[in-house]
């Protein structure tokens, strides 16, 4: 499948969308719809949710509207002409440009936005962006082969004594080295892993244990993963209950079935937690849930409407107060696809309902 296939995959599914809620056009602008919709491009300078360029697709056309800035990378990077989009291009000090364009190519006025407040239907869009095509399957698993590698690569590296900025630098290092960016950065050592379920780096210097993690994005997928490596032995009591963890994580994954409700991982993982004796952990942080695109595209609750599309991401985070389990899945009718996984960490098998996966054990360094 081409690019050009890709996306006509995509602007069919937004076309029927158009036709269903009776709008003229669609405007994307934010920075994970932009990726989604040009297959992987970028219309962005720094972080945040908004690019720089705004995808508009009505029943019969294309188009993309950005500044003089922006438009030479648009055309010769992001291929966005190859892909069938026209681009209209207004001069940066111009703030009316868009609009105008907007109102000369869609006169009624009629158009859903990914952003502001008038006919917001950010939430429609992603809903069209969680079934993957086979190219974007494809691309998630090279993304989260190297970003697997870059992590673990960085991981090795790590001494005592090491500051969690140096560690958090050598993994972003690793990452650039195979164009992937920087989403989120985790890294906490020895005390510091049982105090936060969100450790920012600091310069807290590495004794006998640290924790690292994040996401990290190329093609606009983003990929997330937690490891753990050890400087002293590592105790039985810690062993057990970071198998206790991947049990629960696993859990959560195998019962992420195409066709079912979000409710139903939730409900089986929150079992599991109780089943294993750690049931006051539940609590204590959010659980994850779908993933692509975004860092999360949903934090599953028990509010959380919808229903598993098949090919969909998903990255599950349970943790016990010390460990977390976590990994990029992408869960199909066929089974589970392994985004980002172990390569150069010891493992471990967990079954799970009859599934076995191979998952990260603790590194002992």
């Amino acid at each position: 499948m081409s690019l050009i296939q890709e996306c006509n995959i995509k602007l069919a599914r937004i076309r029927e969308y158009l036709q269903r809620e009776k709008l003229d056009g669609v405007f994307l602008k934010r920075q994970d719809d932009f990726a989604w919709l040009s297959c992987g491009g970028r219309n962005y300078v720094g972080a945040g949710d908004m690019g720089n360029c705004g995808l508009l697709v009505t029943m019969d056309g294309h188009y993309a509207i950005t500044n003089n800035i922006e438009a030479p990378r648009m055309l010769a990077e992001e291929h966005l002409e190859t892909l069938g989009f026209t681009v209209y291009r207004g001069v940066w000090h111009d703030g009316s440009f868009e609009s105008k364009t907007l109102s000369q190519l869609v006169p009624s006025q009629n158009i859903g936005y990914d952003f502001g407040v008038m006919r917001n239907i950010a939430e429609a869009i992603k809903l069209l962006r969680l079934d993957l095509t086979q190219q974007e399957i494809d691309r998630y698993a090279a993304v989260g082969e190297d970003a697997s590698l870059a992590m673990e690569t960085a991981a090795l590296s790590i001494r005592p004594g090491d500051t969690e900025y140096t560690i958090a630098g050598a993994i972003m290092k690793q990452m650039e080295d195979q164009g992937l960016e920087l989403v989120s950065c985790m890294v906490a050592a020895d005390e510091r892993i049982s105090c936060y379920r969100h450790p920012l780096p600091t310069d807290k210097r590495i004794n006998g244990r640290v924790q690292i993690g994040g996401n990290f994005r190329r093609h606009g997928l983003v990929v997330c993963m937690t490891r753990y490596c050890n400087f002293e032995p590592i105790s039985e009591t810690l062993r057990n209950q970071y198998r206790a963890n991947q049990i629960i994580d696993c859990t959560y994954i195998v019962n992420s079935i195409p066709g079912k409700s979000y409710q139903v991982p939730l409900l089986a993982g929150k079992k599991a937690y109780e089943t294993l004796g750690y049931g006051d952990e539940f609590d204590k942080h959010h659980q994850g849930g779908p993933i692509g695109y975004a860092g999360r595209d949903y934090r599953v609750d028990f509010s959380t409407p919808g229903i598993i599309a098949d090919h969909q991401g998903f990255c599950w985070n349970p943790s016990i107060t010390g460990t977390k389990s976590e990994d990029t899945v992408i869960t199909t009718k066929d089974g589970v696809i392994m985004i980002s996984k172990p390569i150069k960490f010891p493992t471990v098998e967990i079954e799970v309902n009859g599934h076995v996966f191979v998952r990260p054990d603790i590194l002992q360094l």
